[in-house]
């Protein structure tokens, strides 16, 4: 699908949050704002039972079961805004698998402010997951000092690992650039583990790059430091040599971090903002973990080693995806039974 650009499609109420939304053919009633950041703003919609007929005609496997959905609103003030928008709607376009988060419809129109002048806003539809993020469910677990079993630890990172192989598997292959929990949604399930869904493909590019001076090495420290979280950012984004070959296993980096944020509900280098003098770039760059208290019985020390072989200072020593899978499977099939 391609952007559509029409000042006519969009009647929305935002000092309200009320009001109804126009996506294409498709209309949705705006019921209360779920999230916000930077110039984005996320709102649960229910769509117009017309529509949404409709839709479930055109595509019944996009179609919400009870017509409820995610809407991402982001206003748009410039033409490198509007470009990152767009690049964002074409990169989700490009990925179909279960545990990525599907981009069902979208549209980009063009609004006049109060001052007369025409800017742009986009509106991106996708599922709703009312459990929130891995980030979200963290808070509350630590406020309660819970923890995942071992097992559902595993399985909610395999499913997290299946999703970025299928973005790894593009050729050339994708990286996410912001893999952390708070990119990842969950659905609870009695008597399962959680289903785990990556987010948010903003950032996502081809993962390959060649660095051959230091003035591109400083454009991908700059570029790293707008589009990568900085506690999930690998150590080769922080201070990146003047002749590097870039891949795909800056997400590895990531994924490692997201693994102990799993298990002990906090990223593993973020104990540096809390000390005196302590420096995140630091102990990112010196890989200088530290193993907080967790469950008891505590996490088996496979888990820690683990979470090394991903944490590599040098990418060129880190696993790629399809070693990492094959590891949580060994490690699934130990810790079932």
């Amino acid at each position: 699908m391609g952007c559509s650009i029409s000042g006519l499609n969009a009647l929305y109420d935002a000092a309200t949050g009320g009001g109804d939304v126009w996506i294409n053919e498709r209309r949705f009633r705006v019921l209360r704002q779920i999230g916000e950041g930077g110039f984005a703003f996320v709102y649960l919609v229910r769509e117009h039972q017309a529509s949404a007929d409709a839709a479930r005609g055109r595509s019944p496997s996009l179609a919400s079961e009870d017509g409820t959905y995610a809407m991402k609103k982001v206003l748009i003030q410039s033409k490198e805004q509007l470009d990152l928008v767009k690049e964002e709607i074409r990169v989700s376009s490009l990925f179909n698998h279960s545990n990525l988060l599907p981009l069902l419809d979208h549209a980009v129109i063009a609004v006049k402010n109060q001052q007369g002048d025409w800017n742009h806003e986009a509106y991106l539809l996708f599922p709703v997951y009312i459990d929130g993020t891995l980030f979200d469910n963290a808070k509350v677990m630590q406020s309660r000092k819970e923890f995942y079993s071992t097992i559902d630890v595993l399985r909610i990172f395999q499913q997290l690992c299946e999703g970025l192989k299928h973005m790894h598997s593009f050729d050339p292959p994708y990286a996410h650039n912001d893999v952390k929990t708070g990119n990842v949604l969950i659905t609870h399930r009695k008597g399962q583990a959680p289903l785990a869904t990556l987010m948010d493909f903003g950032s996502a590019r081809p993962a390959r790059k060649e660095i051959r001076s230091r003035a591109e090495a400083l454009r991908l420290q700059e570029w790293a430091a707008e589009h990568c979280s900085a506690p999930y950012r690998a150590p080769e984004l922080w201070d990146c040599p003047s002749h590097a070959d870039i891949d795909e296993r800056t997400d590895i980096w990531s994924l490692g971090c997201t693994l102990y944020a799993i298990m002990y509900n906090v990223s593993p280098f973020e104990y540096a903002l809390g000390e005196s003098g302590g420096s995140l770039q630091l102990a990112i760059v010196n890989c200088t973990l530290k193993w907080p208290a967790g469950p008891s019985p505590p996490y088996p020390d496979a888990l820690h080693q683990f979470i090394t072989w991903m944490l590599q200072p040098q990418p060129a020593m880190r696993p790629h995806i399809d070693d990492i899978i094959l590891h949580v499977e060994k490690l699934m099939e130990k810790y079932s039974s």
